[in-house]
C-alpha cells in the first residue's frame, strides 16, 4: 500500500495538517466533501480549445526556456493533431524546469487564454503521460485543503477511507424512500467519485440528489445532537422556583408604565419554566428597546421571592452598570438592593458586595465576567441571566452554570438583542426554548435614517450644533477599526479634539473602552444628566445605553460596521418623545457588501427583517458567533436554499430519538466524532 493510501501515524506532520481541517480519523474524510470538480475524463485538441474555458490537453514538449522581463518559464507543446500551445509559469521551482525535457509527453489541465505568445495556459497542472494512457472514469474532486497538504495526498486518503470505512445507511430505508432521497453509500460515492455522465452543474450548485441526501443528514445530525443535549439538561435537577407573586407583583405596581402584551407572555413562559425542578434553558430575544431587561428582572425577583439568588451577567462594564442602575432604581421601592460586581470597582466596595453574596444576605447581583471568577461565592444561586449571550464563550457559560446551589444546575436565561431568523433559531438553537418579544413599548419614536457621504462632514457638524443648541443631545460614534484597538482609541481622541475645536459652543464628552470604570461612569452620568451636549464614543455604547434626551446619532465610516451593530447603535436614540435621526456617514468607494448593508439599514427598521438580511450577507456562523460558541456549523446545508429540509429534519430527529437510539449514536459518531460534548455548554 502506498504512503498516500494509508492513514498517517499519530504525531506525524501529515496528521497535524489533517487536524487543521478537523480530520482526525478516516471516518471524518467520508464527509469531507469536494468544493468543486475538474473534468479530466476527456482530452480536448488544442485547435478546439476556447479562451476562458478550462480544458485538458495531451501534447509533446517541443522546447522549454526562461524569459524576461520577469523570470518566467515558457514551454511550447504540440498535440498529435498539430495544434500548438504555450505553458507559462512565473515563480517556478527548479524541479519543474528539470522535469520539462523536450520530447516528453505531458497532460496539462488549466484555463486557456489568448496571450502574447498565442494560445497559452498560465500555471497549468502538469503531469507526464504515456501514449494511449487511459483517462480517469470519474470527475476529479477538489477538496478543502490547507498549506502543505496536496490534492493528490487528500484524494489518496479519501480513497483509503472509502475502502476501509463502512458506508452503512443508518436511516431506516422507509424513511429515505419517503423523503425521495438516495441511500448514503450511493450519495457519498457519487460526490467523491462522480461518473462522467453526472450532471456537473447540479454537482457544482449542490442541487444534485446526492447533495440533497448529505445536506438532509447534516441537518438531521445537528437537530439530533442539540435535542439530545436539551434532553440531557432536562435530566439534571434545579431548584424549583414557583411564582409567589410577592416581589414581581410589587414591581409591576411601582412601574410608571404597564408591561406590553409580549412582555406579559414572556414573563408567564419563564415563570412556568422556573417552577420546574429541571433547569430552564431559554433564549429571550427581541428587538432593540423591546423590554428584555424588565422581563429578566421579573425572573430574578421570582428567584428572590423564593429565597434564592439570581445574577445578571453582561459582556461590558458600561452595559453591566446600566443594568445595575436600572435594577437599583426599580427595586428600591421594594426594599431590595442589588450587588454590583465588576473588576473595575474599588477593592473595598467589591469585597463588601462579595461578602453579602457569600453570606446569602444579598440575593440579587449584576456584573461582568467578574461574576464567574473564583472569589465570587454564590451559595444560593438558582438563576443566571446572561445578556448578549453570543459574546460569551463556552467555558464562561459553563463556569457560571457550575456555581449552582447545592449541586443543582441553575436555571439559565440567555438574552439577545439580535433577532434571530426562524430557520436559524430552529437549526442552531434547537437545544433551547425560545421566547420572542415581538412588540415595542408604546411611546418609542421611529428613528429616521440618513445616508450621507463623508464629504458633507461639515454640514453634519453644523446640523448637530443647531440641534444641541435647541436642547437636544447627540452621539458621535467613531469608526470601527477591527485590527487595532489602539488605532480606534487614537481616532476617537482625534474626533473629540476636532469637534471641540469646530463647535466651541457645545460641551463635548468622550467615552471609550480604555477609560477607567469611574471615568466611564462619570462620562455616562454627565451625558445622562444633560451636562454634555455630545458624547463622542467608540462601540462601547452599542448596547444598554438609555438616554431619552439623545435624539441624534452620527456614525462615522458606517460602511465598516455590521448590520446588527448599526441596528444596535441606532437603537440608542428614539428613546424619548423628540423626533430622532441616525446619520450614517460613509466613505467612497463602497464594496458590494457594504452597499448591501447600508441599503438594508436605510430601508428597514424591523430588527427581524434586518436579521434575515444580515444572515444572507454574513452566513450563519458569523451571524451567531458560532465559531467560539461550541455550536456545530453547517458545512453543506444552506439555510436560505435548503430551508424546506429544516422542518423535515426536526421531525425525523424526534422520531429517531424515540424509536432508534442506536442509529442516533452511530449518526452522531459519523458526523461529530467526540465533539458532541461541546453542545452541552
Amino acid at each position: 500500500m502506498s504512503a498516500a493510501n494509508r492513514w498517517p501515524a499519530e504525531g506525524s506532520r501529515q496528521a497535524g495538517l489533517l487536524a487543521r481541517l478537523d480530520l482526525r480519523r478516516p471516518e471524518d474524510l467520508i464527509v469531507h466533501l469536494p468544493l468543486r470538480y475538474e473534468d479530466e475524463t476527456r482530452l480536448t485538441p488544442i485547435a478546439q480549445t476556447q479562451p476562458g474555458e478550462t480544458a485538458q490537453i495531451e501534447a509533446v514538449l517541443l522546447s522549454c526556456e526562461t524569459a524576461r522581463p520577469r523570470q518566467q518559464l515558457l514551454a511550447r507543446l504540440r498535440d498529435d493533431a498539430g495544434g500548438e500551445i504555450v505553458a507559462r509559469w512565473i515563480n517556478f521551482y527548479p524541479s519543474l524546469q528539470k522535469q520539462l525535457t523536450p520530447g516528453r509527453r505531458f497532460r496539462l489541465f488549466g484555463e486557456v487564454r489568448s496571450g502574447f505568445f498565442g494560445i497559452e495556459m498560465v500555471h497549468p497542472r502538469l503531469r507526464p503521460a504515456t501514449e494511449g494512457e487511459p483517462l480517469p472514469q470519474a470527475l476529479t474532486p477538489v477538496y478543502p485543503a490547507t498549506a502543505g497538504l496536496s490534492q493528490t495526498a487528500l484524494r489518496g486518503l479519501v480513497d483509503f477511507a472509502l475502502q476501509n470505512t463502512p458506508l452503512d445507511d443508518l436511516l431506516p430505508a422507509e424513511l429515505f424512500h419517503r423523503l425521495d432521497l438516495p441511500g448514503f453509500a450511493e450519495a457519498i460515492l457519487n460526490l467523491h467519485r462522480p461518473p462522467p455522465e453526472a450532471d456537473a452543474r447540479a454537482l457544482e450548485t449542490r442541487t444534485h440528489p446526492a447533495w440533497r441526501r448529505i445536506k438532509f443528514e447534516e441537518l438531521l445530525v445537528q437537530q439530533l445532537s442539540l435535542r439530545r443535549a436539551y434532553n440531557a439538561r432536562r435530566a439534571h435537577e434545579a431548584i424549583s422556583l414557583p411564582p409567589r407573586r410577592t416581589l414581581t407583583a410589587a414591581l409591576c405596581e411601582h412601574l410608571p408604565f404597564p408591561l406590553t402584551a409580549a412582555q406579559c407572555r414572556a414573563v408567564a413562559e419563564i415563570a412556568a419554566d422556573l417552577a420546574s425542578p429541571h433547569p430552564m434553558q431559554r433564549l429571550l430575544q427581541g428587538d432593540v428597546g423591546s423590554g428584555k431587561t424588565l422581563v429578566a428582572v421579573c425572573a430574578m425577583l421570582q428567584a428572590a421571592e423564593n429565597g434564592w439568588q439570581a445574577v445578571l451577567m453582561a459582556p461590558t462594564e458600561i452595559l453591566a452598570e446600566q443594568h445595575y442602575r436600572k435594577l437599583a432604581a426599580w427595586l428600591a421601592p421594594l426594599g431590595r438592593d442589588v450587588a454590583w460586581i465588576s473588576g473595575g470597582r474599588k477593592k473595598r466596595e467589591r469585597e463588601a458586595g462579595l461578602a453579602r453574596l457569600r453570606s446569602g444576605e444579598c440575593l440579587l447581583a449584576v456584573g461582568t465576567h467578574a461574576l464567574i471568577e473564583n472569589p465570587v461565592d454564590l451559595p444560593r444561586l438558582a438563576l443566571a441571566v446572561i445578556d448578549e449571550q453570543h459574546r460569551f464563550g463556552v467555558r464562561q457559560r459553563l463556569t457560571l452554570r457550575d456555581k449552582g446551589a447545592s449541586g443543582a444546575r441553575p436555571h439559565m436565561l440567555m438574552m439577545s438583542a439580535t433577532p434571530i431568523p426562524r430557520t436559524l433559531a430552529m437549526t442552531h438553537y434547537a437545544d433551547l426554548d425560545v421566547t420572542v418579544l415581538d412588540e415595542l413599548p408604546p411611546g418609542r419614536t421611529p428613528v429616521a435614517t440618513r445616508l450621507v457621504c463623508a464629504t458633507r462632514r461639515e454640514e453634519i457638524a453644523a446640523r448637530l450644533k443647531t440641534a444641541c443648541l435647541d436642547g437636544q443631545q447627540a452621539y458621535w460614534v467613531c469608526p470601527l477599526i477591527e485590527e487595532s484597538e489602539a488605532l480606534q482609541l487614537k481616532t476617537a481622541l482625534e474626533t473629540w479634539e476636532t469637534l471641540k475645536a469646530a463647535l466651541p459652543e457645545l460641551r463635548i464628552g468622550l467615552i471609550h473602552g480604555r477609560l477607567k470604570s469611574e471615568e466611564k461612569a462619570a462620562a455616562m452620568a454627565a451625558f445622562s444628566a444633560g451636562d454634555l451636549h455630545v458624547l463622542v464614543a467608540t462601540t462601547v455604547i452599542e448596547v444598554g445605553v438609555d438616554v431619552p434626551r439623545a435624539s441624534l446619532m452620527v456614525i462615522e465610516h458606517a460602511e465598516r460596521f455590521g448590520l446588527a451593530q448599526l441596528h444596535q447603535l441606532r437603537g440608542r436614540v428614539g428613546r424619548g418623545s423628540a423626533r430622532s435621526t441616525c446619520v450614517l456617514m460613509y466613505e467612497r468607494p463602497l464594496s458590494e457588501t457594504a452597499r448591501a448593508r447600508l441599503k438594508a439599514i436605510y430601508e428597514q427598521s424591523d430588527g427581524f427583517a434586518i436579521a434575515r438580511e444580515d444572515l444572507r450577507i454574513r452566513g450563519p456562523g458569523e451571524f451567531i458567533g458560532a465559531r467560539q460558541s461550541g455550536l456545530p456549523l453547517l458545512r453543506y446545508a444552506d439555510l436560505e436554499t435548503d430551508g424546506d429540509m429544516t422542518d423535515m429534519a426536526r421531525d425525523v430527529a424526534e422520531e429517531l430519538l424515540a424509536t432508534a437510539p442506536e442509529a442516533v449514536d452511530k449518526l452522531l459518531a459519523r458526523w461529530l466524532g467526540g465533539r458532541e460534548a461541546l453542545l452541552r455548554a
